[in-house]
């Protein structure tokens, strides 16, 4: 066999060079068209999740904050129906507290939402083709993440600066309506006890707001015992405070310590009685509580505070618990993702990680919830706080790095073909049948 002489041998591999030099600029250009249409396509899969995730937040969120609004609102139908207050106070009044119930129940529908997500997108075989596809658990639930962090912002923000306002327009008025001692105890053929051996009783109320057939009994004195009995009456209320004024009527009164047992009877055109203290009183008095008050207020309280000189605790639970409670948000997407982030083949039951999924929301929320209790008694708690959900999302975010294993994408993508091979199969039927 004849041998290539040197010469020619180093012509051939001069010859090669371009063409190698040409294959390499082509197929770098074929893996940068590949990598930028990867890149797209991820990008318009993170907006759909993102959409599917945030249509399904809404919806939950709206629905249980609806729910639980209205089992709040039927609490103080009674201030309607039976205290005579207007519609309008009624809805300010429940409107108020809608801040504080939608901070409770976001993290819930975030986790709700996740959840949902995963398991129709796992069914739709959608997460299995992306992860056969090449896709990590972090690209495909970027969005999952994205959605956490924002709720997480929104709470913090409605826990510093909206959640405190409205609990202090909401006490104000609670202690107008506790105020209106017409609305609360003078209701017409109604018996009102404000207190004990006090009642009250109207026979009607004129459109002018003056009170008929009035009736005043006073047992507050196991000595003396007084019956107003009144034709007319009216409140006049003023700087000093409020009065019941009684026009044509009698006073019986009866006194236990006579021995005659007699019943005196005195006749009154005019007669007032003082019921400021007749009004329910607020037990804190106008000390603000710790929800009722601003980051400022809990970090700074003033010197003569009665909360913070007998109860430091209470304020600072209150401020680590706005401060921690968006944290849980993230904890329960990273809770998601952990157990339903990875695809799963059609033919697998999840129902087990939902339910494991719930289980473990639950149980570090009340461990939550225990360990700001604790901090009320010991300050040393405060780590507990923090450490809680921020040692959740880490052990959840290192859980779902282990589960992306080689066999199971080998897994998925045997179950990618069998899918296919049984759409073609089924799509040939249906060509040789027409």
């Amino acid at each position: 066999m004849a041998e290539i002489p040197p010469s020619w041998t180093g012509q051939i591999h001069n010859w090669y060079q371009p063409v190698d030099a040409v294959s390499g600029v082509l197929g770098a250009g074929r893996r940068a068209i590949r990598g930028q249409s990867e890149k797209r396509v991820m990008t318009l899969f993170s907006r759909y999740m993102f959409r599917q995730v945030t249509n399904a937040f809404l919806v939950m969120l709206l629905t249980l904050t609806a729910i639980v609004w209205l089992a709040t609102a039927l609490k103080e139908l009674d201030l309607i129906t039976s205290q005579g207050q207007g519609l309008v106070l009624f809805f300010q009044m429940t409107m108020l507290s809608l801040p504080s119930l939608m901070t409770l129940i976001a993290p819930n529908a975030v986790l709700m939402a996740a959840l949902y997500t995963l398991d129709r997108m796992n069914g739709d075989s959608e997460i299995i083709v992306m992860t056969a596809a090449g896709a990590t658990v972090w690209r495909l639930c970027s969005s999952l993440i994205a959605l956490a962090a924002i709720v997480s912002v929104v709470i913090l923000l409605v826990n510093v600066l909206l959640n405190p306002a409205c609990m202090r327009a909401l006490r104000d008025f609670i202690t107008q309506v506790r105020a209106d001692l017409i609305s609360q105890v003078l209701q017409p053929g109604r018996f009102s006890s404000p207190e004990s051996g006090l009642t009250f009783h109207i026979r009607d109320r004129s459109q002018s707001g003056e009170l008929l057939g009035l009736l005043v009994q006073d047992e507050r004195d196991s000595k003396q015992v007084m019956s107003y009995l009144a034709e007319r009456g009216r409140i006049l209320t003023n700087d000093d405070g409020n009065y019941l004024v009684m026009l044509d009527g009698y006073v019986h009164r009866y006194n236990a310590e006579d021995k005659d047992k007699a019943v005196q009877i005195i006749a009154f055109d005019q007669n007032m009685l003082d019921i400021s203290e007749f009004a329910p009183k607020d037990s804190s008095g106008k000390e603000l509580r710790p929800k009722e008050r601003s980051m400022g207020g809990l970090i700074y309280p003033p010197d003569d505070d009665k909360i913070a000189q007998n109860n430091y605790g209470l304020l600072r639970a209150e401020l680590h618990e706005r401060l921690s409670t968006p944290l849980y948000p993230l904890v329960f997407i990273f809770v998601a993702i952990a157990l339903m982030g990875q695809a799963r083949t059609t033919r697998e039951n999840r129902w087990g990680q939902i339910l494991t999924a719930f289980g473990l929301a639950i149980g570090l929320r009340v461990a939550g919830l225990t360990a700001n209790n604790l901090v009320v008694l010991n300050a040393w708690a405060v780590v507990l706080v923090y450490a809680i959900p921020v040692g959740a999302i880490l052990i959840a975010a290192w859980v779902a790095q282990v589960r992306m294993s080689p066999e199971l994408r080998s897994k998925l993508n045997f179950e990618l073909k069998l899918q296919l091979k049984n759409i073609r199969f089924w799509a040939g039927r249906g060509m040789q049948a027409e």
